[in-house]
C-alpha cells in the first residue's frame, strides 16, 4: 500500500480547502487502495469567508490545521511533522486557501511566498523523485517552488489567462488543459489537473482528480 500525503490548507473554497476536490482526492486514494496522510500547516489563517454571503466573515481567526481537521475527520497531523520518507507520494488539493493559506499568491500573484513548511516538504519530495499532484490554484504555488528550484514543469490550471501568465513568470510551462482531464510531466513526476477552475460539478472535478491520482500512483510505482 502506497501512502500519498494530501496537504490540506482548511475548509471551504474561498478562504481553505475546496471540499469536494479534497474529497474526492481522498476518494479517489481509498478506491485505488492508497493510505492518505492528511496534513496542514499549523497556522492562522489569512482570513476568514462567510460562504453563505461570500463576504468578509465577522468571527475570530481560525487555524488552517484544525479547520483541515473538519474534512480529515480528525485524522490530520501538523505539516511539519511530516518527512519525506513516510510518503510515496504528495497532492495538494485547492480552494483558495491554496493561494492564501499555503502560500500568498492570492495577494502577491508572482511575487508570492510559500509557507516554509510547504516549500521544505514539496522541495524534499522533487528531490527525491517522488511525484507531486496539484489540483486547481494550487499549480501556482508549485511553479513558485519549482522556479526557485529552476525547474520548468509543465503545468495547468485549465485556461486562465491571468493566472497561466503567472506561472509562467515564476518559471513553469502553463498548458491549457480540460476539467476532465490532467496534465502529467514524466520529467519532473508531476501531474495537474484544472478542477473547479473550471468545473461546473462535482462529476466532471472528479473524474479530473480520479486521474490525477491514478498517475500519481503510476508514478509512485503502485500501478
Amino acid at each position: 500500500m502506497k501512502t500519498i500525503g494530501v496537504c490540506l490548507s482548511g475548509c471551504g473554497f474561498l478562504d481553505g480547502s475546496e471540499i469536494h476536490e479534497a474529497v474526492c482526492t481522498l476518494l479517489a486514494l481509498d478506491q485505488a487502495g492508497a493510505k492518505a496522510l492528511c496534513c496542514a500547516p499549523n497556522v492562522a489563517q489569512s482570513d476568514v469567508v462567510d460562504h453563505l454571503k461570500q463576504k468578509p466573515g465577522d468571527g475570530p481567526p481560525r487555524n488552517v490545521l484544525i479547520e483541515s481537521a473538519r474534512i480529515a475527520r480528525g485524522e490530520i497531523v501538523e505539516l511539519a511533522t511530516v518527512r519525506v520518507e513516510q510518503i510515496d507520494g504528495l497532492i495538494f488539493p485547492g480552494g483558495y486557501g491554496a493561494a492564501k493559506n499555503l502560500c500568498d499568491f492570492a495577494a502577491r500573484g508572482a511575487d508570492c511566498r510559500v509557507n516554509p513548511e510547504v516549500e521544505r516538504l514539496t522541495t524534499a519530495a522533487l528531490k527525491a523523485r517522488k511525484p507531486i499532484g496539484v489540483i486547481c490554484i494550487a499549480p501556482a504555488m508549485l511553479a513558485r517552488i519549482v522556479g526557485k528550484l529552476d525547474l520548468h514543469p509543465r503545468l495547468t490550471i485549465g485556461t486562465d489567462r491571468s493566472t497561466a501568465e503567472a506561472i509562467n513568470r515564476m518559471g513553469a510551462q502553463h498548458c491549457d488543459c480540460p476539467v476532465r482531464e490532467m496534465i502529467v510531466d514524466e520529467q519532473h513526476r508531476i501531474v495537474s489537473t484544472p478542477a473547479y477552475m473550471l468545473g461546473r460539478g462535482p462529476a466532471e472535478v472528479f473524474e479530473g482528480i480520479s486521474k490525477l491520482v491514478k498517475e500519481v500512483l503510476r508514478l509512485a510505482g503502485a500501478a
